[in-house]
């Protein structure tokens, strides 16, 4: 999954990319639209750094016991 992965039937975030490129990496308009998609997806994971992954079931119910829901009121 790259930075700018959207879910199925939506469309690529453009605006996000190209701000992205222009506005936090600094590229000039040509040399961003040279770029692939795969050197554009490294180049943003090597500012943001790695993603965490989601959690899996196991985990999330791991949690549900270590912090359940307070009663609401109370």
């Amino acid at each position: 999954m790259t930075p700018f992965s959207s879910h199925e039937g939506e469309p690529f975030p453009w605006n996000e990319a190209i701000g992205f490129g222009l506005g936090v990496l600094r590229l000039p308009p040509e040399q961003f639209w040279r770029m692939t998609p795969r050197e554009l997806a490294c180049a943003i994971a090597a500012v943001r750094g790695p993603r965490a992954a989601p959690l899996d079931r196991a985990a999330f119910d791991t949690l549900m016991r270590r912090f359940p829901d307070a009663p609401r009121g109370g």
